[in-house]
């Protein structure tokens, strides 16, 4: 059946037997041979034959649209396999964005490691249009990324999360003492973001244009570097997800990030290529929303 479901197929794409029939180096009856023993072995009508015409049967669109679906899995499958009895090596790689200070991805990274301990995980991490350059040129399998782009049909778009969105401010600033900050009242305080230097001008963009954040930028390259300078004073760090670090449990204070006191919210998602899915990366994708559901599961309760 599955040389036929490929002769379905051909005849499909090229709109004629005859044409399909060139493509598959087979003679025009051969091919319309197949298609009808498919159609036997279906028990349904998939194309609607007028003279040397023909369209697809409703059922046929139905067919035709899953069985290309079903091809390029089992063309995955046997590319996986072939991987495999060769005792090639496999590394899942995956980006993840520096500034998210939630744990549901270390832990994710763990429990993965744990189940499959002969896969070696890559891992980059960069600011939002680092992760998108990286699996758009399949450096990376699959992105933890936020959303700032419409999503597109070329990608497995997982939402993991809504979060509101907090500052981090040193807990000797005065503002440490508010219950939430609007945007407006960090007008004189510096902004920290975490971007590497050719990311600056999109990323100080993005948070004056998307959150009307008016202060002064300031950056760092990693997180760690971004919240030794909140400690020092030198200004707030814009973050999402879980709570404040221990190691600085008493020199940084959180706090929700408003703007006319309603909180400021972001989508975190789990993006990879439709066109390379594979077991690792869908199970990794697996654990990794589940590893998100238990913590807004725990941030809900505890509210």
């Amino acid at each position: 059946m599955l040389k036929q479901i490929k002769y379905f197929q051909a005849v499909v794409r090229a709109g004629s037997f005859s044409e399909a029939a060139q493509s598959c180096y087979i003679s025009q009856s051969a091919i319309s041979q197949q298609v009808q023993a498919l159609e036997r072995e279906l028990g349904v009508t998939l194309l609607k034959r007028e003279n040397r015409r023909f369209s697809l049967t409703p059922a046929g669109e139905h067919f035709y649209r899953q069985s290309l679906l079903l091809m390029a899995d089992f063309d995955r499958l046997c590319k996986e396999t072939k991987r495999i009895a060769q005792g090639e090596d496999f590394a899942l790689r995956i980006g993840y964005i520096k500034g998210y200070g939630g744990a549901e991805f270390q832990a994710a990274v763990a429990e993965f490691t744990a189940k499959y301990p002969d896969v070696p995980i890559d891992m980059k991490n960069g600011n939002h249009e680092d992760l998108y350059e990286l699996l758009r040129s399949d450096q990376v399998d699959l992105a933890l990324n936020d959303q700032r782009r419409a999503f597109s049909d070329e990608y497995v778009n997982t939402i993991l999360t809504v979060v509101e969105c907090h500052i981090e401010i040193s807990a000797r600033n005065p503002i440490a003492g508010l219950a939430y900050v609007n945007v407006g009242d960090l007008r004189h305080t510096p902004c920290i973001l975490v971007a590497s230097k050719d990311q600056q001008e999109n990323e100080q963009s993005y948070y004056q244009e998307i959150y009307g954040i008016e202060s002064k930028f300031l950056f760092a390259e990693n997180l760690e570097e971004a919240r030794l300078m909140v400690v020092s004073g030198k200004g707030f760090l814009p973050i999402e997800g879980g709570s404040a670090p221990a190691q600085f449990a008493e020199t940084i204070a959180r706090m929700p990030l408003c703007r006319n006191g309603k909180p400021i919210c972001r989508n975190y998602c789990a993006f990879w290529k439709v066109d390379n899915a594979g077991y690792y990366i869908e199970e990794f994708a697996e654990i990794l929303k589940a590893k998100f559901m238990e913590s807004n599961k725990m941030r809900r309760q505890e509210s």
